[in-house]
C-alpha cells in the first residue's frame, strides 16, 4: 500500500482509536477507584483493630494491678498466718515446758558397779549375729549435697528402723530442740524451720552422737562426769528410760569431733555405741546395746586409733572409723574392725568420701536404705554405698 492510501485511512481510523483510549482510561479509573475503596476500608479496620486492642491492653493492664493488689494481700495474710504460727509454736513449746520433766535418774553405786563388772566380764568375747548379714563396704557409689543447715557441728538422719520418712534434725553440739520435717522434700525446699515441728527434749544433748530407731530417740546427756544415754519416745514425748553409760573416765571418741564422748549407731544387728576411755586413751571401744533395757550385753576394744578420727558407724556388725586431718582433706575409712571376725582389718576396702568443705561432724548409717546422712561443715550430705559380700573381699 502506498504512503497516500495510508495518509486517506488516517481520517478513518482516528476515531476508533480514540474510542479504545477512552475505554482504557475508564478502565484505569475505575481499578483506581476500586483500590481506593480498598484502602479506605482497610485503613477503617485498621483504626478499629488499634481501638480494640487499646481497649484490650487498657483491660489487661487493669486485671495485672488487681492481680498484684491481690498478690500483695495474699502475701501479707501469708505474713500474718507465718506470724501466729510461730506464735503457736512458741506457746505450745511453753506449755510443754510446764509439764513436770521426769525425775533425773538417780545413779545407784551399787547398781553402777554391778553393769560395769558384767560388762568387763564380756569384754572382748565371741560375738553371736542375730542376723545373716554378711556385706561389707566396697566403695561411695553416689553423693548428693542436699543444702546448708544450721551451724559447723550436727546431724540429720532419719529413722533407721521404722519405714517413717521424717528428717530429724539436730542443730549444734549442745541444744534441747529437735527440728522435725515431714519429707526430705520440705526439708530441702525450704531454709528457714517454718517448715518443721520442734519437740523440745527434757535435758540438752551434748555430741553429735544421737540416734533415731524405732520410734525413739537415743541421745546422750552429761552430768557431771558422766554420760547418760537417754531413751526417749518421739510419739508421746517422754522419756522411757535412761542409763548411766558404764564406763569410767571417757574422753572424746573422735580426735577431730571433741565435743562427741558417745556415738551411739544402728546397723542390721541393731544398736551400738562408740566410745573411749582413759584406760586405753590411744583406741576406740565398742558395746553393742539393748534398744529396750540399755543393758550392755558386749564390749570390746578396737585396734582403731582416736587420732585424726572424725567419725564412725557400724555396718554388718563391723565397726567402720573415718578419718581426715585438722587441715581438710579427703576423708577414707581407714579401720574396720569386725566383731564376728569375719573380716580382717587388712582384708578391708579402703574407701574413700569425695572432698567437701571441712570435716565431718556426724555420719549416720541408714541400714534401710544402704546410705549415710553426713554433716559436714553446715552442708547436709547423703552418701550412697556400695556394698559387697565380706567373703569376696
Amino acid at each position: 500500500m502506498g504512503p497516500w492510501r495510508c495518509l486517506l485511512l488516517l481520517p478513518l481510523l482516528a476515531p476508533a482509536l480514540r474510542a479504545q483510549q477512552q475505554q482504557f482510561m475508564e478502565y484505569v479509573e475505575r481499578r483506581l477507584s476500586l483500590l481506593e475503596e480498598r484502602i479506605s476500608q482497610w485503613h477503617d479496620q485498621s483504626s478499629r483493630y488499634s481501638t480494640e486492642l487499646r481497649d484490650f491492653k487498657n483491660q489487661v493492664l487493669g486485671m495485672l494491678e488487681a492481680a498484684e493488689k491481690e498478690r500483695e494481700a495474699m502475701r501479707a495474710e501469708a505474713e500474718s498466718a507465718a506470724v501466729r504460727v510461730d506464735r503457736l509454736e512458741r506457746e505450745v513449746d511453753y506449755l510443754e515446758t510446764q509439764n513436770p520433766a521426769p525425775p533425773c535418774v538417780e545413779v545407784d553405786e551399787t547398781l553402777m558397779d554391778k553393769q560395769v563388772a558384767t560388762a568387763k566380764q564380756r569384754k572382748n568375747e565371741k560375738y553371736t549375729k542375730l542376723t545373716d548379714c554378711s556385706d561389707t563396704i566396697a566403695s561411695v557409689r553416689a553423693m548428693k549435697i542436699l543444702k546448708r543447715f544450721g551451724s559447723a557441728s550436727g546431724l540429720w538422719t532419719k529413722d533407721a528402723a521404722g519405714s517413717s520418712e521424717k528428717i530429724y534434725v539436730f542443730d549444734g553440739t549442745a541444744n534441747d530442740t529437735v527440728y522435725v520435717f515431714p519429707r526430705m522434700r520440705e526439708f530441702t525446699l525450704f531454709s528457714a524451720t517454718r517448715k518443721a515441728a520442734r519437740i523440745k527434749l527434757p535435758y540438752p544433748w551434748v555430741g553429735t552422737g544421737h540416734l533415731v530407731y524405732d520410734g525413739h530417740l537415743y541421745y546422750i546427756r552429761q552430768q557431771g562426769l558422766s554420760f547418760q544415754v537417754i531413751k526417749f519416745n518421739l510419739a508421746n514425748k517422754t522419756v522411757v528410760d535412761s542409763s548411766v553409760f558404764p564406763a569410767e573416765e571417757q574422753i572424746p571418741v573422735f580426735g577431730l569431733s571433741p565435743s562427741t564422748y558417745i556415738e551411739v549407731s544402728a546397723d542390721e544387728e541393731g544398736l551400738w555405741a562408740i566410745y573411749a576411755t582413759k584406760e586405753d586413751e590411744k583406741n576406740m571401744c565398742l558395746a553393742k546395746l539393748d534398744p529396750a533395757s540399755l543393758d550392755i550385753e558386749q564390749m570390746w576394744d578396737t585396734p582403731c586409733p582416736r587420732e585424726n578420727a572424725e567419725g564412725a558407724f557400724v555396718v554388718c556388725g563391723a565397726l567402720h572409723v573415718v578419718y581426715n586431718t585438722r587441715l581438710p582433706s579427703r576423708a577414707r575409712v581407714q579401720c574396720v574392725f569386725d566383731v564376728s571376725g569375719t573380716l580382717a582389718p587388712e582384708d578391708a576396702s579402703l574407701v574413700y568420701f569425695p572432698k567437701r568443705y571441712g570435716s565431718h561432724a556426724s555420719l549416720k548409717y541408714s541400714p534401710r536404705e544402704r546410705q549415710i546422712y553426713a554433716w559436714d561443715d553446715g552442708y547436709q550430705i547423703i552418701y550412697r554405698m556400695e556394698m559387697k559380700k565380706k567373703l569376696e573381699v
